[in-house]
């Protein structure tokens, strides 16, 4: 009688399950929350405006030109919005898209520069680490900035190693070079540019390789991709040029940016917070020193890749180190991170004394795991007495609305006390669960020397701890977006209402994606609106102090949105005119001046 032959699952099968996994978890958590106030309902808004106004090449925000972004991920979503409507998932749908191509094409790099075991881990990396759920949760173009350059690195390595026809990549690296610059701007060239030629420098080749560059006919594709919407955008847009590559290129660079609503991450915070971005997979930030760049023309193929790979990551992580930067901005360095880690899990599996590294770090990680997961137990106990009112502000130590705390991806995590857990016990008992169980399976299976199961547990733990923290976001919603105080104002609407924002557009943006209403704006000639606001055609939404008393002591039903913090001085305008408190939720009002 034959012995039973054991299963053996292929790497293009691992792959393909890798990337299924990752799409369920990700389509299964755009649906909720809803779209947040600032950049996310605020860039939501301005592509819906888009199919609207049928303009394709300026971008509106409640009806004012809105000039600082490249189109394509509004693009992207606008067509996203033809083909499911204007809701949440529509927003979230081309940016899950991105992710999974993204960890496809990372699979592809990292099987072509290194082996099928480091493209497998580099994708595991770039689909599961903790900053690819927080900074996509938004709608920013990172993921998708992210992918061109990816393909674009890919292509120049292809064509650089290529002999012959295969010096034909070179075409895809100039088609990416343009994608990247309608998604973010110039940083699309740079990004690429800059790697390129230092990595030509170093290795002696930059003349014998500028022939094979197809620079003429490769700039000729470039202009064709990139140049039809910048010249339609200034044709049609006096200052464009100015405002777009001056003021939202150099001088945000240069920190002398107007206006000025930008911060820098402190210099210790931006360099080991990429180790929570990256985790779990940071656990092989030190084996990537087992991947050792070379220098010279004459060294072997794996060390040039090296190479080209720490100088990607590091002109990224260096740029924005000395230019005004938002958490998510290094998010593209992600990519070439994930490549070097992949390459040295799966160098340190074959090496006795960095795979004892390994199982030590797994263990670390489980023991981290553990005091977490008892810590968020422990809290859920705590709050047993508490009772949920459903609305988790009312539990909340919330710091002022314009607190630098909130600039922080993570900022409303301070405002967590013991008795919010009862809002969150779900979230909070599975996430608990999730890093008790599944890191500590995933470090015994690295004990067993059993690799592949390791890495499975660490993604399917990561998977879950993204389904828990999108509920836990989703208790959030009355924090982060204006959507039920957007329902509430649609349930009171009558004909001739208006609705002002006391103060920016971005503090309850959601509010006019949903309510699908222009936003009358109290001192609201500021930040994302300050420049279009400058062109005659700007509708007249702009109120000043004296407008106010004016328009609610008027015939029309006004509802009038403030954060708590910045109502008094709404209501000092107003002078003693009835105002009633129609609805509150996570520390935003509205006000209405009708019964």
């Amino acid at each position: 009688m034959s012995k039973a032959r054991p299963i053996v699952m292929r790497h293009n099968q691992c792959i393909l399950l890798l990337l299924t996994f990752a799409a369920v978890v990700f389509l299964l958590i755009s649906f909720r929350p809803a779209l947040l106030d600032d950049a996310d309902a605020t860039h939501a808004e301005a592509a819906k405006e888009m199919i609207e106004r049928n303009d394709w090449v300026t971008l509106h925000v409640n009806g004012v030109r809105y000039l600082e972004k490249a189109p394509l991920l509004y693009w992207a979503v606008a067509l996203s919005f033809k083909v499911f409507g204007y809701n949440t998932f529509a927003v979230r749908f081309p940016v899950v898209l991105a992710i999974i191509l993204l960890g496809a094409l990372a699979w592809i790099f990292g099987r072509w520069a290194f082996s099928e075991k480091a493209g497998g881990y580099a994708a595991a990396t770039m689909v599961s680490c903790t900053g690819m759920f927080l900074f996509t949760r938004i709608m920013i173009p990172e993921v998708l900035l992210t992918l061109w350059f990816t393909l674009a690195h890919y292509c120049f390595l292809r064509g650089f190693f290529g002999e012959g026809k295969e010096k034909r990549w070179y075409y895809g690296l100039y088609v990416a070079i343009a994608l990247a610059v309608l998604t973010k701007g110039l940083i699309g060239i740079v990004f690429v540019a800059g790697p390129i030629g230092l990595f030509l420098l170093l290795t002696g080749t930059l003349l014998s390789e500028m022939r094979h560059l197809r620079l003429p006919t490769g700039m000729l594709l470039f202009l064709a991709i990139a140049s039809p919407w910048h010249i339609l955008a200034g044709i049609r847009n006096d200052r464009f040029f100015w405002f777009y590559f001056m003021n939202e290129h150099v001088l945000r660079f240069l920190g002398k940016r107007e206006p000025k609503d930008y911060n820098r991450v402190p210099f210790v915070f931006y360099w080991l917070m990429h180790l929570i971005w990256l985790f779990p997979w940071s656990v092989g930030i030190p084996l990537i020193g087992l991947q050792l760049p070379g220098i010279g023309r004459n060294q072997d193929r794996g060390r040039l890749i090296n190479l080209y790979l720490w100088l990607w990551a590091g002109l990224i992580l260096i740029f924005f180190n000395i230019s005004t930067s938002q958490e998510y901005y290094t998010f593209p360095v992600y990519a070439p991170l994930a490549l070097l880690i992949g390459a040295a899990f799966a160098t340190a599996e074959e090496r006795p004394g960095a795979e004892k590294y390994l199982t030590a770090a797994q263990g670390a990680i489980a023991a981290v795991a553990l005091a977490a997961g008892g810590l968020l137990g422990w809290l859920v106990w705590k709050s047993r007495n508490v009772i949920p009112t459903g609305d988790l502000s009312d539990l909340l130590d919330m710091a002022p609305a314009d607190s630098e705390q909130y600039t922080l991806s993570l900022g409303h995590f301070f405002d967590l006390t013991t008795g919010a857990f009862a809002e969150l016990r779900i979230p909070a008992m599975g996430a608990a669960l999730t890093l008790s169980i599944g890191f500590t399976l995933a470090w015994i299976f690295r004990r067993r020397r059993a690799h592949m199961a390791a890495s499975v547990m660490m993604l399917m733990s990561m998977g879950f701890m993204f389904i828990w923290a999108n509920l836990a976001l989703q208790k959030f919603e009355p924090v982060l977006s204006s959507r039920a105080l957007a329902e509430t104002i649609e349930q009171n609407w009558e004909p001739g209402s208006k609705i002002v924002f006391n103060g920016e557009y971005e503090t309850g943006s959601s509010i006019g994606f949903y309510t699908n209403r222009q936003i009358l704006l109290l001192n609201g000639r500021v930040t994302g609106m300050a420049f279009g606001a400058t062109y005659t055609d700007a509708p007249p939404v702009f109120l000043e102090n004296a407008d106010l008393k004016k328009l609610w002591e008027g015939e029309n039903r006004v509802f009038l949105f403030s954060e708590e913090g910045k109502l008094d001085r709404a209501l000092k305008l107003l002078d003693g005119s009835p105002a009633t408190r129609l609805a509150e939720r996570g520390g935003k009002i509205v006000l209405t001046n009708r019964p």
